[in-house]
C-alpha cells in the first residue's frame, strides 16, 4: 500500500519502520520539517540534547550497549559540522549510526546560502557512506540503505543529508522490499581453506596469543572465544576497544596490551611464535615500533573489513570474515584435526611462563602520603558497583586507569574513544548508554578536562530523566598531557594546570565542579580522602532518580604505568619511571 506524505513525514516513517526508538539531535532551519511530524511519532523518543557533539557520542552510546543503530539528528551548517568529531569517533571506532542532517534547499546548494555547509563531502573521509537527497521519493529506500550499511559488515556511520524542500515536498511513501546495493557485499562466511590453514599454524605453534580486538564484541563472538581459548589454553589479550570481551577473571587472561597495556600482554606479543589477531587492527598503540613488533611471530589475521588485513603487519594467513563465523569454524577445524589428524595444541610450557610473568608483574601502583589516589577510586567504583554496571570513559589518564582497574567480565561492558582519542566523549556516551539500558547502573569516568567539554548534556540527563553517575577524576590538571611534560619536557608545565583543584594546591576550583552539578539540577558530592570514598560511592549508588556527579580531587602527580614511549619497542616497557621488567630473570625466549 502507498499514501501521500509530505517528505518529512516519510522520513519519520522510514525511520520508525527501521525500527528506531530513540533520536538524540537539535532542531533547526532546514531540518525543522522533520521535527513536526517526529512531535507525533508514538514510536521514537527524541532526547534534545544540548551540543550536536552530544547527540552523537549519546548515538555512539547507545549503539554500543544495545548492538543496535544509534541515530542522532542536526540541521545543516553549524549543526551539521558539530557532529563531524563524533562521526569521524564512530569511524574508528566501527560503531553503527546513522546521522540525519538538514541541508538548504536545493537550489541554493553551491550558493553560499545561510547555514549551507557541503557536509557530504566533508564526512566522506570519515563514514561508510554519505547520501545527498533532494527528492523526497528516494527517503525511505535512502534509511532503509543506511541502516543496513551502517549495521551490516564492519559496522560504522553513515550520513544522509536531506534537503529542506525534500522534506517538504509531497510524495508517495514506499518502503523498498529490497535493498539494490551491488557494491557493498561484505564477507561474512571465512573461506575454509584459509580456516584449515590457520588451524595447522596454531596446532604447529609452541608460543601463541589470542590477540583479540574491538571486532569480537561487534560480532557477539565472545562465547565462541572463550571456547577457543579454552580449548587450546592459549593466553589471551584483549586491546583496549575489547576489553570484556574476555573476562578479566579467567586464568588465561593476560590483560591489555599496548602503550599502557600490562607487561604479561606485552610480552606475549613481542614473544610469540604466532599471533592469531580475531577483529584487531595492529594499531600503533599496541604495535609500538611497527619494525620491531612481535619480530618472531607469524600472523593469522581474521577480519571481516578486507582492508584491514595486511595494512599494517602482513598477513601469513588472511582470514576474510564475520569472528563469530571464523572462530566457530576455527574450533571446528581444531577439533577435526584432533579427531582424524592426532594434530593438538600444546602450549602448555609458553602459559605457565606467561602466567608467571603475569604474577610477577601485576598492574598496580603506590598510594600518595597524602591525598586520594586516582586508582585507587577506580578500584572501588568497580567493586562497589559491581559486574553489571557500564562505564563510559573519556579520553587520558583517566580512561587508561579505568581500563586497567575496573573488572570487566562481559563485553559490552565498557565504552570508550579508542581510535580517535576524543576529549569530552563519556558524559553523552554515558547519557546514550543509560537511555539503551534502562534501569542499570551506568557510570562515566571522566577527566576535569574532558568533563569540560561537553558536561552541559547534564542538563539533557536531568530533564529527560537520565540518572547517569559521573565520577570526575579531578586532578586539576590535563593528566596525560602532564605526565609527558613530566617525564620529556622536564616538567615544565605549559598550558595544562585547570585550576579545578583546590586551594592546598594553589588552584581555584574554576569551576566548582559540586556548584556546576547543582545548578545543572544533578546531585553533587565530593570526595577527597580514602577514608569518604567507599560512602561516597555508596551515596551515589542509592540516588537513582537524577544524575550524580562526584568530584573526586585526586593526587595530581599519579602516572599511569606501565609506559611505552611513543615511537618506541615494545620491548623498551617501563613499570615506572626508570624501572623496566628483568626479562633475563624470566627467562623469555
Amino acid at each position: 500500500m502507498t499514501e501521500q506524505l509530505t517528505g518529512a513525514q516519510s522520513l519519520v516513517r522510514a525511520l520508525e519502520q527501521a525500527g528506531v526508538d530513540t533520536i538524540f539531535g537539535i532542531p533547526g532551519g532546514a531540518i525543522l520539517p522533520a521535527y513536526d511530524p517526529l512531535f507525533d511519532s508514538k514510536q521514537i523518543r527524541h532526547i534534545l540534547v544540548r551540543h550536536e557533539q552530544g547527540a552523537g557520542h549519546a548515538a555512539q552510546g547507545y549503539a554500543q550497549v544495545t548492538g543496535r543503530v544509534g541515530v542522532c539528528m542536526a540541521t545543516s551548517g553549524p549543526g551539521a559540522t558539530n557532529l563531524v568529531t563524533a562521526i569521524a569517533d564512530a569511524y574508528m571506532d566501527s560503531v553503527p549510526i546513522v546521522a540525519i542532517t538538514g541541508q538548504v534547499a536545493s537550489h541554493l546548494i553551491g550558493t553560499d546560502g545561510f547555514q549551507e555547509a557541503d557536509i557530504r563531502g566533508i564526512t566522506m573521509p570519515i563514514t561508510k557512506h554519505s547520501y545527498l537527497v533532494t527528492d523526497a521519493a528516494e527517503i525511505p529506500r535512502v534509511i532503509a540503505e543506511a541502516f543496513h550499511i551502517a549495521g551490516t559488515g564492519r559496522p560504522g556511520p553513515v550520513l544522509v543529508d536531506i534537503a529542506k524542500d525534500a522534506l517538504q515536498a509531497e510524495t508517495t511513501y514506499a518502503w523498498p522490499s529490497e535493498l539494490a546495493l551491488p557494491g557493498y557485499r561484505p564477507t561474512t562466511r571465512p573461506h575454509g581453506k584459509q580456516v584449515r590453514e590457520a588451524a595447522r599454524l596454531i596446532a604447529e605453534s609452541q608460543r601463541p596469543v589470542l590477540y583479540v580486538g574491538g571486532g569480537v564484541i561487534k560480532a557477539d563472538a565472545f562465547a565462541e572465544l572463550k571456547v577457543l581459548a579454552e580449548m587450546t589454553q592459549i593466553p589471551v589479550v584483549t586491546t583496549l576497544m575489547a576489553r570484556g570481551a574476555f573476562p578479566d577473571s579467567h586464568e588465561l587472561h593476560l590483560g591489555m596490551p599496548g602503550m599502557h597495556g600490562t607487561v604479561a600482554a606485552v610480552a606475549a606479543l613481542q614473544r610469540s611464535d604466532l599471533l592469531i589477531s580475531l577483529g584487531a587492527r595492529f594499531d600503533d598503540r599496541v604495535t609500538g615500533k611497527l619494525s620491531t613488533f612481535a619480530p618472531g611471530a607469524k600472523i593469522i589475521h581474521a577480519d571481516i573489513d578486507p582492508a584491514e588485513i595486511s595494512k599494517n603487519r602482513a598477513a601469513d594467513v588472511p582470514i576474510v570474515g564475520d569472528c563469530r563465523e571464523v572462530i566457530a569454524d576455527l574450533v571446528a577445524m581444531l577439533q577435526k584435526q584432533t579427531a582424524e589428524d592426532d594434530l593438538t595444541v600444546d602450549c602448555s610450557a609458553w602459559k605457565a611462563q606467561m602466567l608467571g610473568i603475569k604474577a610477577k608483574y601485576p598492574v598496580g601502583y603506590d598510594k600518595p602520603e597524602a591525598g586520594l589516589a586516582p586508582q585507587t577510586v577506580i578500584e572501588r567504583i568497580s567493586a562497589i558497583a559491581g559486574p553489571n554496571a557500564t562505564y563510559a570513559a573519556g579520553v587520558g589518564q583517566h580512561q587508561m586507569w579505568a581500563a586497567h582497574y575496573v573488572d570487566f567480565e562481559r563485553p559490552r561492558q565498557w565504552l570508550n574513544s579508542g581510535g580517535a582519542g576524543t576529549m569530552g566523549y563519556a558524559v553523552p556516551a554515558a547519557m546514550g548508554a543509560q537511555v539503551g539500558l534502562p534501569g542499570e547502573v551506568v557510570w562515566a569516568i571522566d577527566g576535569d578536562g574532558c568533563f569540560q567539554m561537553t558536561n552541559q548534556e547534564l542538563a539533557t540527563c536531568a530533564i529527560e530523566n537520565i540518572p547517569i553517575k559521573v565520577a570526575v577524576i579531578n586532578n586539576s590538571s590535563l593528566g596525560m598531557v602532564r605526565q609527558w611534560q613530566t617525564l620529556l619536557y622536564n616538567e615544565r608545565y605549559s598550558n595544562t594546570d585547570l585550576n579545578t583543584g583546590p586551594e592546598s594546591i594553589g588552584a581555584r576550583r574554576i569551576p566548582d565542579f559540586l556548584k556546576l552539578a547543582e545548578a545543572y539540577g544533578c546531585v553533587g558530592l565530593r570526595c577527597e580522602s580514602e577514608a569518604d570514598l567507599d560512602a561516597t560511592i555508596e551515596k551515589a549508588m542509592s540516588i537513582t532518580d537524577r544524575p550524580v556527579v562526584i568530584d573526586f580531587v585526586v593526587e595530581r602527580d599519579a602516572m599511569v604505568w606501565p609506559m611505552i614511549h611513543g615511537g618506541a619497542s615494545n620491548d623498551e616497557i617501563q613499570i615506572a619511571r626508570d624501572l623496566a621488567p628483568d626479562w633475563d630473570d624470566e627467562e623469555v625466549l
